[in-house]
């Protein structure tokens, strides 16, 4: 593998980094910024987890090659500096814990987004895609949907094997946390890590999370939410709150609570918030709906959206398009995820921006015309293609925004 010399420069300051947890000013360097006409482009950082190197360094190099000056910092690249900077015990115990919970700032593995060999999808020559595009039901630029995909038929869009499709996720940590497909039973070796690492981690100083912020902030870039940090226990819910402070966000995301506890959660989750000046704010898949979060606004004035504008497309009963969404709940909406999908009628599928039918660039148009201030989060999960990675995938993301913004 050849580097650049941008490449060779950015491993040694990762190296640097890694040392002393701060990202040194480097002559003549340009901080990036990622606002275009008063909108906010950020990412979660959960758009990298197919990259090999998962460290609070490795992640903010990922952001800064993608030209991103914001954030939702996912809970992989916390960890591992609380860990580093914490001095966390690597005993065997220790270690297992570790390794099964590898993936979690990443959830959903190390793929692309894509499950295994996919139908091919072209976007044809005189064929309207995007908003309000007239192709007819059961098939997508001529290529009909799987069996038992699309069409109009019910059934959530997003989950059938060979589809390219978003890929499951874990839970929030939260009670009651809204699905995904969650790791499986842990063995009485990891509850004890997970315990002792517990312990340890309510103990350690928020110094630790102040220098995090400024190896970030002073590359250029901010962090406006945080996800997946544990807050099973009231302890736990205060120590991450306290680091999301400390980090600068102004809330922090799970997925939205369902199942008969989904009331209490929303309202201890939300009212935890208020008290740090923060707002909890909740995201969703295709259950997306224009009344989805309409309990969660109703217990907690601490509760917010952390709405799926491509999922939303996607949604076998949204009752709305995602601009019906956008325009009547924006001052309840913390930040939003992007993404460019196809309905369930044109099979569910998750593609490179500008190929499906998300109205991405009525979206930031709206929000820039309103100057509405919540961040647009783009979120990679469309397949990647050969010889490109995520990094170069996100930074695409971001090119199309810059380009339909003009």
């Amino acid at each position: 593998m050849q580097y650049t010399r941008r490449d060779i420069g950015w491993i040694a300051l990762a190296g640097f980094a890694s040392t002393t947890g701060l990202v040194p000013k480097v002559k003549g360097a340009t901080k990036p910024n990622s606002k275009i006409k008063g909108v906010q482009i950020g990412t979660i950082t959960y758009s990298y987890r197919s990259m090999p190197d998962q460290s609070a360094e490795a992640t903010l190099k990922y952001l800064l090659d993608s030209e991103l000056s914001a954030c939702e910092l996912m809970a992989g690249p916390i960890t591992d500096y609380m860990r580093k900077k914490g001095k966390w015990d690597s005993s065997p115990a220790a270690a297992a814990d570790a390794a099964a919970n590898a993936g979690r700032g990443g959830r959903g593995g190390g793929g692309g987004g894509g499950r295994g060999a996919a139908p091919t999808y072209p976007v044809v020559a005189g064929m309207k895609v995007g908003f309000g595009n007239d192709q007819p039901a059961g098939q997508w630029n001529g290529v009909a949907c799987p069996a038992g995909r699309g069409g109009g038929g019910g059934g959530r869009g997003g989950s059938g094997a060979g589809l390219q499709a978003a890929g499951g996720r874990g839970g929030s940590g939260a009670p009651g946390g809204g699905g995904g497909f969650g790791r499986g039973p842990q063995t009485p070796e990891q509850v004890a890590a997970a315990d002792a690492e517990r312990k340890w981690r309510l103990g350690l100083s928020m110094d630790i999370f102040k220098d995090l912020r400024k190896m970030y902030n002073d590359a250029g870039v901010t962090i406006y939410a945080i996800k997946d940090l544990p807050m099973t226990t009231d302890e736990d819910l205060e120590f991450m709150l306290n680091v999301a402070s400390t980090l600068g966000a102004t809330h922090f995301t799970s997925e939205l609570p369902a199942g008969a506890n989904a009331a209490a959660t929303l309202k201890r989750l939300g009212d935890a918030a208020l008290k740090h000046k923060l707002y909890s704010a909740y995201h969703t898949h295709q259950q997306g709906s224009m009344t989805v979060f309409n309990d969660a606004f109703e217990i907690s004035k601490g509760n917010m959206a952390n709405v799926d504008l491509g999922h939303f497309m996607a949604a076998t009963n949204p009752g709305g398009s995602p601009l019906d969404f956008l325009n009547k709940f924006h001052d309840k909406i913390a930040s939003f995820h992007l993404k460019d999908r196809t309905t369930v009628a044109h099979c569910a599928l998750n593609l490179p921006w500008g190929t499906g039918e998300t109205p991405i660039k009525e979206i930031l148009e709206t929000v820039s015309k309103n100057k509405w201030t919540m961040p647009a989060s783009i979120e990679q999960e469309y397949d990647i293609p050969q010889g490109s990675d995520a990094v170069k995938e996100v930074r695409n993301c971001f090119e199309y925004c810059r380009k339909v913004l003009g």
